[in-house]
């Protein structure tokens, strides 16, 4: 059995809130956090869409609302009820695929190859499974303006 599912969320930037910038659960240094009720890790929150998807549940605002009501802000922990879904149907991640539109901020490969073993390490999957690719978006939406960012995800599920 193969499952896929697809995952979108997006922040806008939010200059004047004293929070860091969280992105595939790394801390982006020099960044203006994200218009969030969470830490606004829109890649966790794009993989967590993407695995809820494919095993039949819901966007992660029903699951994650509660928690942060709670203080529950670490979007690493939102992740871990999608992971406990993907066990409960019987499957494993066999991939992610996360594609981020941001004009800003420029991400080092350092930073991307840190969101890689961060994420892998969370989903208990090889840092090849995980492939994480940006674009400037040219100008052509508000990502692409530098308004916020937006951040896709697909996975695979076998089982």
């Amino acid at each position: 059995m193969v499952r896929v599912g697809f995952g979108t969320d997006s922040h806008s930037f939010d200059e004047n809130k004293d929070a860091p910038l969280i992105l595939g659960a790394v801390k982006i240094s020099d960044s203006d956090g994200l218009n969030a009720n969470s830490d606004g890790d829109v890649i966790l929150h794009a993989i967590f869409n993407a695995l809820s998807q494919a095993c039949g549940g819901e966007s992660l605002g029903y699951y994650a609302d509660p928690l942060c009501e709670k203080g529950i802000t670490d979007s690493s922990e939102y992740l871990k009820i999608a992971l406990r879904m993907v066990n409960d149907i019987g499957c494993r991640i066999g991939n992610i695929g996360v594609m981020v539109e941001a004009r800003r901020p420029r991400i080092p490969i350092e930073d991307v190859r840190r969101m890689k073993r961060a994420i892998a390490d969370l989903c208990g999957i090889s840092e090849q499974d995980v492939g994480i690719t940006f674009t400037s978006g040219e100008g052509l939406t508000s990502f692409g303006k530098g308004k916020g960012i937006l951040a896709q995800a697909i996975v695979t599920l076998v089982g």
